[in-house]
């Protein structure tokens, strides 16, 4: 069995990763950390919840403690950009919790929030800055932020940087860096623009993939419920009213379907919250707290404002609405059944929706098995647990004129 000494980190980080419970390296960290750590460039191809963040913070900050430069006012020596708040923060918190024995200081640049902070953290000098893109270049525009002596890049979630439309001001950013740096590039998905950006940045780069993107999560339950629209209303309140239900990210498509599902939990007496780019950063941020610390039951999500969300424990993941993308489909279900653990997978599917849910299946390779009648809630729907046998039952007629809407995957 590997273990994160064999890799060849430093004795301090190997020491903070098992303050944090952490044994045996995931197969990204296993991939990634010796390249890394070697100098050289780094292409990952890692879903969510494969532990790519401490595939590259691990060996950087072994990297900077070889070093030991010091720091310089405005000038981070590592800079990692991410499409969102939410990740920005996770991504810091993990470089500080790795870096706890080595002293290592960190900034997280977002928007949303006053920028004075900010500035001042960078003025006192930072070894790694997270930062995401917007506010980066207000700062870097503003001259608070200086680039040209920084020694690695790090861009994570690339495809997420694209679906949102950052790759305009991703690209404005690299104008900022020194050309002689370390870089690595993070995907989930391999679109023609991020391979093309990927080219434009990496420099003979080392190759690493975990978990492709049509690839599940293992250890999740996945069940699909036939459901008119009105009747996922009450369904919702019914599964994560139920007390085996103990954790659950729930997911619509839109920010007034999350904050109109959180409403209806409360009023049912869940508690409940939603989360998204409407929301204020404080609100974001209390909502998640009170996720992770388990006074809300339940989190009501989009997808972008998910995308940075970790955390352990959630037992059920509730597709409120089926995703237009499958890909999307992987993804919010990768919140469940982390570290081992099992989890449950829940889609309500109404007749406007079958084709995105085939959609789903052909990506994933399998049917996803229709749970029993919704009434009284067969154990099923929510007990996680193994997989068992494929079952198929016939869902309700396809409407005439195909999905009702007349969208066909992109």
């Amino acid at each position: 069995m590997t273990t994160f000494s064999d890799l060849g980190l430093a004795e301090p980080l190997v020491r903070a990763v098992a303050d944090l419970g952490y044994q045996t390296p995931t197969p990204i960290q296993l991939q990634a950390i010796p390249p890394v750590l070697g100098g050289r460039d780094l292409l990952g191809c890692a879903r969510t919840g494969t532990g790519k963040t401490a595939a590259f913070a691990l060996p950087l900050l072994h990297r900077l403690a070889e070093t030991r430069a010091p720091r310089r006012r405005k000038q981070p020596r590592v800079l990692v950009l991410t499409p969102t708040r939410e990740l920005a923060l996770q991504v810091d918190e993990s470089f500080r919790d790795y870096g706890k024995h080595q002293g290592v200081r960190t900034a997280c640049i977002f928007g949303g929030v006053g920028q004075n902070p900010q500035i001042q953290a960078m003025a006192q000098g930072v070894d790694v800055l997270v930062a995401c893109p917007g506010r980066l270049l207000d700062l870097l525009g503003q001259k608070h932020i200086e680039l040209g002596d920084l020694e690695a890049f790090v861009l994570d979630e690339a495809d997420r940087m694209l679906d949102m439309g950052f790759l305009p001001d991703v690209k404005r950013v690299l104008a900022y860096l020194p050309k002689q740096r370390h870089n690595l590039f993070f995907s989930a998905t391999m679109p023609p623009d991020i391979v093309a950006l990927a080219h434009q940045i990496l420099n003979d780069p080392v190759k690493v993939e975990a978990s492709p993107e049509s690839s599940t999560a293992e250890g999740v339950t996945q069940r699909v419920m036939f459901v008119d629209k009105d009747g996922k209303k009450a369904l919702v309140v019914q599964v994560t009213s139920d007390p085996r239900v103990g954790r659950a990210l729930v997911f619509t498509r839109t920010k007034h379907g999350a904050n109109r599902v959180a409403e209806r939990l409360e009023k049912a007496g869940v508690s409940a919250a939603a989360i998204h780019g409407n929301k204020s950063q404080n609100a974001r941020q209390r909502a998640l707290q009170g996720f992770k610390d388990g006074t809300l039951k339940v989190l009501v999500a989009t997808d972008l404002a998910a995308r940075g969300i970790d955390v352990d424990g959630v037992t059920h993941v509730i597709n409120y609405d089926v995703p237009h993308e499958p890909e999307s489909y992987v993804h919010r279900i990768g919140r469940t059944a982390r570290a081992g653990a099992t989890g449950m997978a829940l889609s309500f599917c109404d007749r406007e929706e079958i084709a995105d849910l085939r959609q789903i299946e052909n990506l994933i390779g399998a049917r996803i098995v229709v749970a029993g009648d919704r009434i009284g809630l067969p154990p099923d729907v929510v007990e996680p647990g193994p997989l068992g046998p494929k079952r198929r039952s016939a869902p309700p007629p396809r409407p005439k004129g195909g999905s009702g809407r007349g969208r066909r995957r992109r």
